[in-house]
């Protein structure tokens, strides 16, 4: 019998999504709860396990269509789903009709039953509890025929080495999935050289070198030809607009032309600070944590935040107020190979130095991964963005639609300053602040921005604050 599985909702609101690649194929057999493909939304990458046992009949999309909530997605070939109700004593002598009918209240009843969301795993057909799916500890042996090899490049592996035994599925992040798909390399070819470990970018390019292929060394996230202008016979190139990148547009124009901005800067002197971050990373006991220049401004905009909470509410419209939370979810600008996200450290305003280093650590390595959840993509009340790292020293940053501040911290720069009366070499850094200004005038915003500056320049006045 045919069941189709429809994409369901994935949280947050969110309307569609877009396949970013099919793990299984016509004809393959799939077991329940096995990952069928990767979507992305506007938010993050999702993988889709699958809601049956069975075969997979029909993809209602391809690789790089976006497909509506409550669109179809797949079509399975479920065995015996149109098996009749279960024998009874004495079933050998029942007519064909009760039978018949026996058999037809069952799919009735199956058809009723919808496939749970992902994430919550899917109900099995029966009162059964279902088994878990083992892995597999090495690929099968390799058909000789091709085409079976091309309907199902991800359960058909080539032979592997035997001191590298491959499971059913290579390990990797969803970014590097993407590029191996752009450099037309299959992951399965990589991991059965690689062996049972997560496989990386020079992996592949390391791959694609051995057998002569091309490999791109340009950022996914401009996948424009990396040659000057000329080199391609097309005049333009052409970027469909979707994913995270359609759903920033979305929201910085919303902010943009919803709240009212006001930019402020300020350059501080922060040798203090650098040499504080120094001394930290010089500690043996803290050798585990990651404390850099952003780890400290974080600190020191939650220690500021309580000071000036104009900075840390929001406008709400419909109720005619002014929310005012009495906590800070620290929103950090993290740039992606699939576009800008903003996710948030909870409770911040409660951490230790060592602690928002871990948290900002690992908010960073998940966003990279492209494993950001969408619960923690929303709700922040204040967000900074390291426009440093790139080396810029200041900028005009856009509000996240419902915060009314947002700080940009630029690059620490060894420049000529006036220290203790004198001309020095000292190390520098310029911030940006954004505000709404419906909430925060300018005086608190030049509050809030000093009151940073002034612990980065003297770290031990946080002491002095709470």
């Amino acid at each position: 019998m045919i069941q189709e599985f429809r994409l369901p909702d994935l949280g947050e609101g969110l309307t569609d999504a877009e396949v970013v690649q099919w793990l299984v194929a016509p004809g393959d057999t799939v077991t329940l709860n096995q990952t069928l493909a990767e979507v992305e939304t506007a938010k993050a990458v999702v993988e889709l396990p699958s809601p049956y046992d069975g075969t997979v009949a029909t993809l209602h999309a391809e690789a790089g269509d976006t497909v509506e909530v409550g669109a179809p997605l797949i079509a399975f070939d479920v065995a015996g789903a149109e098996t009749a109700a279960p024998a009874q004593a004495g079933a050998e002598q029942a007519d064909a009709a009760t039978s018949a009918k026996t058999a037809d209240a069952a799919d009735a009843a199956e058809e009723k039953t919808p496939p749970n969301l992902v994430g919550y795993g899917a109900a099995p057909s029966s009162k059964a509890r279902p088994a878990r799916r083992a892995r597999r500890a090495a690929a099968p042996s390799t058909p000789t025929d091709t085409a079976v090899l091309e309907a199902a490049p991800h359960d058909v592996l080539p032979e592997a080495p035997a001191s590298a035994p491959i499971g059913d599925r290579p390990r990797s992040t969803p970014p590097v999935r993407a590029y191996a798909k752009r450099q037309g390399i299959d992951l399965v070819l990589v991991a059965a050289e690689v062996g049972d470990r997560v496989i990386t970018r020079d992996d592949i390019d390391a791959y694609a070198e051995r057998i002569g292929g091309h490999v791109d060394a340009e950022s996914p996230a401009q996948p424009a030809p990396t040659s000057v202008f000329g080199e391609t016979s097309e005049r333009e190139t052409r970027i469909p607009i979707r994913g995270v990148r359609k759903h920033t547009a979305a929201a910085m124009v919303q902010s943009a032309f919803t709240a009212p901005h006001v930019t402020t800067f300020h350059t501080v002197d922060v040798t203090a600070t650098m040499d504080l971050i120094a001394s930290l990373r010089a500690d043996r006991s803290l050798s585990e944590h990651r404390i850099g220049p952003l780890v400290i401004v974080a600190k020191a905009v939650c220690l500021a935040l309580g000071r000036t909470p104009g900075l840390n509410s929001r406008w709400d419209e419909e109720a005619g107020e002014i929310v005012q939370p009495h906590y800070v979810d620290l929103g950090i600008a993290a740039a992606t190979e699939r576009g800008l996200i903003v996710p948030n450290i909870r409770d911040a305003h409660r951490m230790t130095v060592p602690q928002l280093a871990d948290a900002v650590s690992a908010l960073t390595e998940t966003a990279r991964s492209g494993k950001t959840s969408p619960a923690d993509l929303a709700g922040g009340t204040f967000s900074i963005t390291n426009i440093g790292v790139f080396g810029i020293d200041a900028g005009t940053p856009i509000l996240p639609p419902g915060q009314s501040g947002i700080l940009a911290v630029g690059a620490v720069r060894r420049m000529p300053w006036e220290h203790n009366g004198e001309i020095a070499l000292r190390q520098v850094m310029t911030l940006s602040l954004s505000f709404d200004h419906r909430i925060v005038d300018g005086a608190e915003g030049a509050r809030f921005v000093k009151g940073v500056a002034d612990i980065l320049e003297e770290p031990g006045r946080a002491m002095l604050l709470g």
